[in-house]
């Protein structure tokens, strides 16, 4: 189990690789569901699933995975020290679970959360579909310079969003985009709170 833990701590934020799991814990795949199905029980992995609306674009379909404590994610990983995790490779999915966790638990109730990745790249992190049918799009970066993909914006289109955002790491609210607002966590979680 500890080896399976320190494996998703290696992949946080990626898409769910069932084979890599099984040749790493040399067990069936069978036993490898059962373990993750039980830390998605236990609410100690989060398992995001893809956007299921239909589009006419290939989608990946396997789901995202994520710890959900990310301190859980850099004591796995032996990661003590900030100059640690800024040198790390898992410090994009570190910081994308950290603000996903922050925004599902503010969500209003009933809100659906979601991830959309077309075949060429295009996603935006997380999709939001709140109680009302209104949809968010949202993309997480770790840099303090926000700037978004052509990406982002083609799968907001394809998703029919309404609002877009980017979570960003700098201290106030810029302007990204005509309709996209680039802002911190803490704007994020206030402007989701007062939906």
């Amino acid at each position: 189990m500890r080896r399976f833990w320190t494996m998703l701590a290696h992949a946080q934020g990626g898409i769910s690789n069932a084979a890599a799991l099984v040749e790493g814990l040399s067990v069936s795949g069978q036993t490898t569901g059962r373990y993750l199905d039980l830390l998605v029980d236990l609410m100690l992995v989060r398992r995001l699933m893809p956007w299921h609306k239909n589009t006419s674009k290939r989608l990946v379909k396997s789901p995202k995975i994520y710890v959900r404590d990310s301190g859980l994610v850099h004591a796995l990983l032996g990661l003590g020290t900030l100059e640690g995790l800024l040198g790390h490779p898992v410090t994009g999915g570190s910081r994308e679970g950290f603000c996903l966790e922050a925004l599902i638990a503010t969500a209003p109730a009933g809100t659906e959360t979601h991830f959309y990745r077309t075949s060429a790249g295009a996603e935006p992190d997380p999709v939001l579909r709140l109680p009302g049918g209104e949809v968010w799009a949202i993309e997480i970066k770790r840099a303090t310079a926000p700037r978004l993909s052509r990406g982002f914006h083609i799968a907001a289109e394809d998703i029919g969003a309404c609002r877009k955002l980017l979570v960003y790491a700098g201290a106030r609210e810029v302007p990204a985009t005509e309709d996209t607002r680039a802002l911190p966590l803490a704007a994020a979680i206030a402007l989701l709170s007062g939906f």
